[in-house]
């Protein structure tokens, strides 16, 4: 994909030709996702699993527009203020990163327009900052660090160094984690967004001497530090959420990652027709298996073409928040239903990184939490 303004007519995925195209869209959604640079391939997943599913719909009333926010906020927010001013979007999607977020979404919502979030989940906006039309369709951030959390201290480890990224979903992922994890850490490191050298921290590591490692590093950050750890020759076995161990992750890090546990709320082994028709279907469109993060810009899309069709489009806004909030689709996960803050209730699975054949991937080996919402719902006030 090039980067700059896509703008897509999802029924035939074909660019827009002439005004008769134009004048036939009724439903106008603006795609800000990350397209370049790192952390690139969670936002490809994230646009491939949406443009599926509208694709798969026939659509042809609906136009989306998308455009490379190159993980950075001041972009991030001038896309979204040309969407809303100039296109006249409905719905805003697709950032991938919680302090791009965080830029962009308590204006979108102060402004009438809907934020549908198909990955990031800051903790600010579940609690005292959510809003009638802010949804998030995958998480909110503590959600997979605390079911990781509860699993290390069940099973017996008492030393682990946990780390994680200095942004707003690395802090909530290591708030997450000690939540459900009671005992002592051996140490607890905050990195820089974006690095891709870990000699100090792995150094710092060594001389804590932990019995076990959590990290959140997603995209490339995770890559070079799971490469590192393993040359570094440690033995403490290492757990992480699925952002760290997902499918385009699980390609660049090689054997390193067998074995290694780490939590999700979505596994292509979920069986539900759902998902064995998604998992076949992204296969047969993009000649590779389906990420994490493909998966929940898949339901995204699915969310809002079901919440579409119940209410007639989004002009009357509060039938269509309605329909949003009663999630009357066919989610790859299985049953799907929103907390009163507007984020899912979910099962929350451990997996193990195994080899098919030539191919590593994830495979679902017990249940961390078990229709799991999330800490923050009793302090939004909508």
């Amino acid at each position: 994909m090039k980067k700059g303004l896509q703008r897509l007519a999802l029924g035939t995925l074909g660019l827009l030709a002439g005004l008769g195209a134009a004048q036939a869209e009724d439903l106008k959604i603006g795609m800000i996702t990350t397209l370049s640079g790192g952390g690139s391939s969670l936002g490809i997943d994230v646009r491939d699993g949406f443009l599926l599913a509208v694709k798969q719909s026939g659509a042809q009333d609906v136009e989306v527009m998308v455009e490379d926010d190159a993980r950075k906020p001041d972009l991030a927010k001038q896309i979204a203020d040309k969407f809303i001013q100039r296109d006249k979007v409905d719905i805003l999607t697709g950032i991938i990163w919680s302090n791009l977020a965080m830029a962009v979404v308590p204006s979108t919502v102060r402004q009438d327009i809907f934020y549908i979030s198909p990955n990031a989940g800051p903790s600010a906006l579940a609690g005292k900052g959510c809003h009638e039309n802010y949804f998030n369709v995958a998480w909110q951030n503590d959600n997979l660090h605390e079911a990781m959390g509860g699993y290390v201290q069940a099973n017996g480890f008492k030393k682990p160094y946990i780390l994680a990224p200095n942004y707003p979903a690395g802090k909530d992922a290591l708030t997450g984690f000690k939540r459900y994890y009671q005992g002592d850490l051996a140490g607890e490191t905050y990195t820089k967004l974006g690095q891709k050298d870990y000699a100090a921290e792995i150094a710092q590591i060594r001389e804590a001497k932990p019995d076990s490692i959590f990290f959140f590093l997603p995209g490339g950050m995770g890559i070079a530090f799971m490469k590192q750890y393993a040359q570094a020759g440690i033995d403490a076995p290492v757990f992480g959420p699925a952002f760290s161990f997902d499918q385009g992750i699980l390609k660049a890090v090689g054997d390193a990652a067998l074995g290694v546990k780490n939590t999700s709320q979505w596994s292509k082994d979920i069986d539900n027709p759902a998902n064995k028709a998604f998992v076949a279907a992204f296969q047969a469109e993009y000649d590779r298996l389906p990420s994490l993060y493909a998966s929940q810009g898949y339901d995204a899309a699915n969310l809002i073409l079901a919440a579409k069709a119940k209410a007639g489009g989004t002009g009357d806004k509060a039938a269509f928040r309605a329909a949003l909030e009663q999630a009357d689709f066919a989610s790859v996960r299985g049953a799907f239903k929103f907390a009163s803050n507007h984020h899912p209730v979910q099962d929350i699975y451990v997996r193990e990184v195994v080899k098919e054949g030539d191919v590593l991937t994830n495979k679902i080996v017990g249940v961390g939490l078990a229709g799991h919402a999330n800490a923050y719902v009793g302090d939004c006030k909508m």
